[in-house]
C-alpha cells in the first residue's frame, strides 16, 4: 500500500482520486475530477453514525462490516475498471481514516496495488488554501461593463483563443446577479469554488497575467479571496459598451428563451422581482414590473431592471477601480474578443520592450 501527498496528486496527470465517502459528502466538497465510489449510502452513513453515538465504536464497526461485505466485489471491480483505463486510482476519504484504509487493504488482498491519499480530502483542502495565493499571476486584466454587455461570452472567446482566462462565474456556478442561478441549479459552495479556482490557476502556471470579469466579492454562495480583490482594483481595465436593446436581447436569449414556457420559471422570476421591489421604492416602477411579469413580457421586465436597478448599482461599484479604461464595442462578442486580444498583444510587446531597455 502506497501513500502519496496532496502535492504529488496535483503534480501528476496519471492519478485519479477515488472518493469513498458517502454521496452527500462528495457533493458538499470534493477534489475536482474525482470519482465517487462510496462505501456507504447517505442513509447507511447516518445509521452507523447514530450507532456509534449510542452503542460505541465496536458496534458501529461491526454494522459497517455487515453493510460493506456484500458490496465489496462490485466496489473493487469499479476501481479495477478505472485502473484498466490507464489511470492510477488514489483512494481517499475525509481524513485518510478507516474508510480509505479498508478499501486500500481489500484492493491489496485482491491483488490490485493500491494508492492512498495521505490525510484525505481534509489535507487537500488545507493544501489549496495555503498555496492558492502563490499561483495568482502578477497582473490581472479585468472586463468591465453593464449587465448584459456580453462579458462572459467575450471571456469564453478569449479562452478558446488560448488566453489565460479565469471564469469566476463558472467556478461559482452563478451568473453574479439575483437571477444568477435560474436554469443552472444551485451555486457552488466556497469549498468547490476554491478547488476549481486552484485548478485553473495551476493550469495557468507560468503566465504573468490572467483575465477575469469584474465581479463583486461575493458571487452567489462563494466569495473571492481578498488578495484577488485587492489586485483587481489596480489592474488593466477594459470597458465593454453596447446598446440597451442589445443587452436586453442578450439577457432574454440566455435567461428567458430556454425556459419561458415553464411555470417554475415565472414563479422564480416573480420571487426574485419581489426582492428587488423592496429596494426600488418607486410604486410606479414596481407596478410596471409586476404587470409585465404576470403578462410574461420579460423584455420589458429586463429593460426596467437594467435601467432602474442594475445600471445605477454598477455605476456606483465601478468607482472602486483606479486607472485608465479602454473602451471596447461589445455589440458582437466575438469581434470584441478579437479587439481585446489585439490590445493585449500590444501590451505584451510594450512590456517586453521596457524589460529589454
Amino acid at each position: 500500500m502506497l501513500d502519496i501527498t496532496v502535492e504529488e496528486l496535483i503534480r501528476s496527470k496519471e492519478y485519479l482520486p477515488i472518493d469513498v465517502r458517502a454521496p452527500i459528502e462528495h457533493e458538499e466538497a470534493s477534489i475536482p475530477g474525482s470519482v465517487n465510489i462510496p462505501l456507504f449510502t447517505n442513509e447507511e452513513r447516518e445509521e452507523i453514525g447514530i450507532l456509534y453515538k449510542e452503542a460505541g465504536s465496536q458496534a458501529a464497526k461491526w454494522r459497517a462490516m455487515e453493510i460493506v461485505s456484500p458490496k465489496l466485489p462490485t466496489l473493487l471491480n469499479e476501481i479495477r475498471d478505472i485502473e484498466n483505463t490507464g489511470a492510477k486510482p488514489v483512494i481517499h476519504c475525509w481524513r485518510g481514516g478507516s474508510r480509505s484504509k479498508s478499501v486500500a487493504s481489500f484492493l491489496e488482498l485482491s491483488g490490485v496495488p493500491s494508492v492512498r491519499l495521505d490525510g484525505g480530502y481534509r489535507a487537500y483542502r488545507e493544501y489549496i488554501l495555503e498555496n492558492l495565493h502563490t499561483l495568482i499571476p502578477e497582473k490581472v486584466v479585468i472586463l468591465h461593463g453593464l449587465t448584459g454587455t456580453g462579458k462572459t461570452d467575450i471571456l469564453k472567446n478569449l479562452q478558446e483563443k488560448g488566453y489565460p482566462v479565469v471564469d469566476l462565474e463558472q467556478m461559482a456556478n452563478h451568473r453574479g446577479s439575483l437571477f444568477g442561478t435560474i436554469g443552472i441549479g444551485n451555486g457552488h459552495n466556497q469549498k468547490t469554488f476554491d478547488a476549481l479556482l486552484f485548478n485553473r490557476l495551476h493550469e495557468l502556471k507560468g503566465s504573468n497575467y490572467y483575465i477575469v470579469e469584474a465581479e463583486s466579492k461575493r458571487i452567489g454562495r462563494a466569495a473571492q479571496h481578498d488578495c484577488m480583490m485587492d489586485q483587481k482594483r489596480t489592474g488593466i481595465h477594459f470597458l465593454i459598451q453596447c446598446s440597451l436593446q442589445n443587452r436586453v436581447d442578450r439577457i432574454y436569449n440566455e435567461y428567458v428563451s430556454p425556459y419561458k414556457q415553464e411555470q417554475w420559471f415565472q414563479d422564480q422570476v416573480l420571487e426574485k422581482v419581489k426582492k428587488i421591489e423592496k429596494r426600488l421604492k418607486k410604486p410606479e416602477l414596481i407596478e410596471s414590473i409586476e404587470v409585465a411579469t404576470f403578462n410574461k413580457d420579460y423584455k420589458t421586465v429586463i429593460s426596467i431592471l437594467l435601467e432602474h436597478y442594475y445600471d445605477p448599482r454598477y455605476n456606483h461599484t465601478i468607482k472602486d477601480y483606479s486607472g485608465d479604461f479602454t473602451e471596447i464595442n461589445g455589440e458582437d462578442s466575438a469581434l470584441a474578443a478579437v479587439e481585446i486580444a489585439k490590445h493585449l498583444e500590444k501590451l505584451q510587446v510594450a512590456e517586453a520592450k521596457v524589460k529589454a531597455e
